[in-house]
C-alpha cells in the first residue's frame, strides 16, 4: 500500500510516495528564481508549480509498485487561523483531482506539520507522534521554537513558545548570500563557504525570553564585506549568529520544559555548523537528513498514512 504526498511551497515543488516496504521515493525541484532576486512573487510561484508538478508526480505514479491508498497535501503554511499562501493551492488542486479520480481519501495538512513528520520519519522517531517534544522550524519564512503535543483533530498540537522578533533565519542566510553573490536560495552555498573559514567568532545571542532577534546579522555582515574581509569569514559569522540564537533558545526551552526530546527541521537546519554544534551541546536532539529537512513532500505522505491507519482503528 502506497501513500502520495504533495507539497508546493514558496521554494520547492515536491512529490513523494511512501511504500509499505518503508521506502520513500521523492521527486522535488526548486522554483526558478531570477538571478539577484530574493524569492518569487506568489503569482510567479503558482505558475512555476503548475509547470513543474505534473512532471514530478507522473513518474512516481507510473512506477508505483503498490496500490495507492491515500493522498496527503500541504494546504496551508501553519495550523493557525488565517494561515494562507496561494502557492499551496496548486498542490491542493492536484491532490484533490488525484484522490477523486482514484476514489481515495484526501488528507490536508499544514506545511509545518509536514516538516515535523518528515524530520521524525528521517530520524526514526515516529514514536513521538502523539507525545510531547520540542521542535525548531528554521526556514526562509519561519524561525520558531515549538512545544509539540497530542491534538484531537490535528497531527500535532503546536504551541509557539519562541520566535524571531524580526528577520527570519532563512532571510538572513539569503540576504547575506546575495551580498556575497551566491545563488538563491543561498543555504547550501553559504554552508560550503562557511566551512572554508578558519576564523573563530564569539557571538552572543540577542534574546528576549525565548524569542530571538536576528536583524543585526545582516548589518554586521555588510560591514565585514565593506572592510574587505574574506567571503568565507562573512558566511561563517552569519551561521555562527544563527547558531547562537538556536543554542540560546534551546537552553531556554530546556529550562522551561525539562528534558523533552527536540527535533530540528527546516531548510536552515541542513547547515553543517548548526547540526554539528547543537548535537554536541545538547542531548536527545534529532536532525533530519538534509533531504528531509529542506522543503519536501515526504512528511505529508507519512501523515496521510498515519491518518488513514487511524481511521481504520
Amino acid at each position: 500500500m502506497a501513500y502520495l504526498g504533495i507539497d508546493t511551497s514558496n521554494y520547492t515543488t515536491s512529490a513523494a510516495l511512501w511504500l509499505e516496504s518503508g521506502e520513500m521515493r521523492q521527486q522535488k525541484r526548486l522554483l526558478p528564481v531570477r538571478e539577484g532576486a530574493l524569492g518569487l512573487r506568489q503569482s510567479d510561484a503558482v505558475f512555476a508549480h503548475v509547470k513543474q508538478l505534473g512532471e514530478l508526480v507522473e513518474p512516481l505514479l507510473q512506477n508505483c509498485p503498490e496500490p495507492l491508498m491515500g493522498v496527503g497535501v500541504s494546504a496551508r503554511p501553519r495550523d493557525v487561523e488565517g494561515s494562507y499562501m496561494p502557492c499551496f493551492l496548486v498542490g491542493e488542486l492536484a491532490a484533490q483531482t488525484a484522490a477523486a479520480a482514484c476514489h481515495l481519501p484526501l488528507f490536508r495538512f499544514s506545511h509545518q506539520a509536514g516538516h515535523l513528520a518528515a524530520a521524525l520519519y528521517s530520524t526514526g522517531r515516529l514514536d513521538l507522534v502523539g507525545q510531547r517534544f520540542g521542535a525548531f522550524h528554521f526556514s526562509g519564512g519561519t524561525t520558531e521554537c515549538l512545544l509539540v503535543g497530542p491534538d484531537e483533530h490535528l497531527p500535532f498540537g503546536v504551541e509557539l513558545v519562541g520566535r524571531s522578533l524580526d528577520l527570519k533565519a532563512g532571510q538572513a542566510v539569503d540576504r547575506v548570500g546575495k551580498l556575497l553573490g551566491l545563488p538563491f536560495p543561498a543555504g547550501k552555498y553559504l554552508d560550503e563557504l562557511a566551512c572554508q573559514s578558519q576564523k573563530q567568532f564569539r557571538v552572543r545571542p540577542v534574546l528576549r525570553g525565548m524569542d530571538c532577534s536576528l536583524s543585526g546579522v545582516e548589518n554586521h555582515c555588510q560591514q565585514m564585506a565593506a572592510r574587505g574581509e574574506a567571503a568565507c569569514d562573512v558566511a561563517k559569522f552569519c551561521m555562527e549568529s544563527i547558531l547562537a540564537a538556536a543554542d540560546g533558545m534551546t537552553v531556554c526551552f530546556r529550562e522551561a520544559y525539562g528534558a523533552l526530546p527536540i527535533v530540528y527541521a527546516g531548510g536552515v537546519m541542513c547547515n553543517t555548523l548548526l547540526r554539528q554544534e547543537l548535537s554536541r551541546r545538547h542531548r536527545d536532539c534529532y536532525f533530519a537528513d538534509p533531504l528531509f529537512s529542506a522543503d519536501n513532500a515526504a512528511g505529508v505522505a507519512v501523515l496521510a498514512r498515519l491518518a488513514k491507519e487511524a481511521e481504520g482503528c
